[in-house]
């Protein structure tokens, strides 16, 4: 069975509908997910909405095609808490770095545990749905199919979260690009770019330059200035990879299961070790 989420978060996130909603519902809402059957699925204001082409059901008196809507919220965290938030992550790099680069960090729930809160959805009280279906089971099969959408969507759209409770993704990066860390990410990511000029030869073109008056020959084959004893060594770059980490996880182009920014580790070792392996 083809898996609706690649990411730990989004499966996290389909790991809480799960724990309360009934099985053959949820195997109803997998299939009205996977039949295209969700429609005009949007996030406005916190709230997700969708309209959910329904089936035919002579047995229910349903002779056709009915329509319903959907709504799913996931209630806000007060913006007091938010601040909270964003200072605790602002002074961690490991955080401070993947969300400025678009990815998730793997322990961001520990900052909001640190405040007694969380991100992700823990129960059914983390969640509040409705649909304009007779069904009185909620989450009813439409909704479970919007659920799995939300979380399909949450491997492009990470900072959906973040925009469920609250907080936009600009908003966020906004307000940790004003830490000292943020600032120092921010000047990096926004370098500008250098614009290539064509050139009519690949080749330097030569200049005349006038001759010294008077050459030393000491000074020509030693120099004016003693070279150091000592060797620096160049230092790491500060943010290594920035145009394949710009993209997160998982970009539009890359359909894969596994992480685009994985892949492209491996590949960099090896070329670097020239594709041997140390066994």
């Amino acid at each position: 069975m083809a898996k609706f989420s690649r990411t730990w978060w989004g499966e996290r996130f389909i790991e809480a509908l799960e724990k309360f909603t009934d099985e053959a519902r949820l195997g109803r809402g997998r299939s009205y997910a996977r039949g295209g059957r969700v429609l005009q699925f949007k996030l406005s204001k916190g709230k997700i909405t969708a309209r959910v082409k329904g089936k035919v059901n002579p047995y229910f008196g349903v002779y056709k095609t009915p329509y319903y809507n959907v709504t799913v919220e996931i209630p806000i965290i007060p913006s007091s808490q938010w601040t909270k938030i964003i200072e605790y992550i602002s002074s961690k790099a490991g955080f401070i770095s993947k969300l400025m680069m678009n990815e998730m960090p793997d322990s961001i729930e520990t900052a909001f545990s640190h405040f007694h809160l969380h991100l992700l959805p823990h129960s059914d009280k983390d969640l509040i749905t409705d649909c304009s279906c007779p069904d009185w089971a909620n989450p009813c099969k439409h909704i479970a199919g919007v659920y799995y959408l939300v979380a399909s969507e949450l491997d492009h759209n990470p900072f959906l979260l973040f925009e469920l409770r609250g907080l936009s993704k600009d908003g966020l990066q906004k307000e940790l690009a004003k830490s000292p860390l943020g600032k120092v990410l921010s000047e990096e990511l926004n370098t500008k770019k250098i614009t290539l000029k064509s050139a009519d030869s690949l080749f330097t073109k030569p200049y005349k330059e006038k001759a010294k008056p008077s050459i030393s020959l000491k000074e020509f084959w030693h120099g004016k200035k003693r070279l150091s004893k000592e060797i620096e060594y160049l230092q790491p770059t500060t943010l290594p990879a920035v145009l394949i980490k710009k993209q997160g996880d998982y970009p539009l182009f890359w359909q894969k299961d596994v992480s685009f920014i994985e892949v492209m580790e491996q590949l960099y070792q090896r070329v670097k070790t020239k594709n041997n392996t140390v066994l």
